[in-house]
């Protein structure tokens, strides 16, 4: 596969994200660039990846193989639609916002002829190249420009695809949101060893580095979570203690309620943002 040439749109952070994945994979300057209305945000994207960059949308896209559309839900609207008169045949749209669906930016971008357009969600552990992104395409994209997307997403993390848009509502819930809800369990685990005495710096590098350690077990191992919880819990020990009280709080029910309410919020935000 030929080297696409990728323009983006908005220099973010998960936009400066992207670029550096790509150039630490290989991909030359020459063949990325990017738009943002930031002086200082251009010249950052610029030192730090030797990339051009532009304050125009319509300069950074034209000749790009692959558009990738980095900015705020609220101001997509606006974006696309001045995008469209510059927008030529073939180019690949790639949406990185949240809540914005296929049909409403293809609405947005061009009401008459069908665009190839990607849609994904990627979270914020890929600003450490450690994401996992879900992705849809619609039925204009062409098996090339599925793997001109994958190539993409796969410089910040994993990237896995998906056959069904509403399913990113799923994806939002577990992984967009998902790096939160570790979070709060870094939080109530630092929390409470510091009222089992520990001073709170060694409580919380106790549970980071614990965090840690487990998803990597959990990452390389060849056996599921089930089986790793099993093996780590003797009967009648501390952690069949924990695990018991966890259980009986209710646990597994909490996290499908609080998951179902993030996916249920999803698809809210994505009808209002596509009116």
């Amino acid at each position: 596969m030929s080297t696409p040439r990728i323009a983006f749109i908005g220099g973010g952070n998960m936009a400066a994200s992207l670029i550096g994945g790509l150039r630490n994979q290989g991909i030359p300057a020459s063949a990325i660039c990017a738009s943002d209305p930031g002086a200082d945000r251009r010249d950052e994207l610029k030192n730090a990846h030797g990339i051009d960059t532009f304050s125009a949308n319509a300069q950074a896209i034209s000749g790009a193989d692959v558009i990738v559309l980095a900015v705020k839900p609220q101001v997509m609207q606006t974006v696309c639609r001045d995008l469209a008169t510059n927008l030529q045949p073939n180019q690949l749209i790639v949406s990185i916002a949240a809540g914005i669906s296929c049909a409403s930016l293809q609405t947005w971008l061009d009401e008459q002829n069908p665009r190839s357009i990607v849609r994904c969600m990627p979270n914020t552990p890929s600003l450490l190249r450690q994401g996992v992104s879900g992705l849809f395409a619609n039925s204009q994209v062409s098996d090339l420009q599925k793997q001109q997307a994958e190539q993409l997403l796969s410089a910040v993390g994993l990237a896995l695809w998906l056959d069904d848009e509403a399913l990113i509502d799923a994806v939002t819930a577990v992984s967009g949101s998902g790096p939160a809800y570790f979070f709060l369990m870094i939080e109530a685990m630092t929390a409470a060893g510091e009222q089992l005495g520990l001073s709170r710096e060694t409580a919380a590098q106790l549970t980071m580095h614990t965090a840690l350690g487990a998803a990597r077990m959990a990452c390389e191992s060849d056996v599921e979570a089930a089986e790793l919880r099993r093996r780590v819990t003797s009967p009648n020990g501390t952690t069949e203690a924990a695990i018991k009280a966890f259980q009986a709080g209710g646990f597994e029910t909490l996290v499908t309620q609080a998951m179902n309410a993030a996916a249920k919020r999803s698809a809210e935000l994505a009808e209002q943002l596509g009116n």
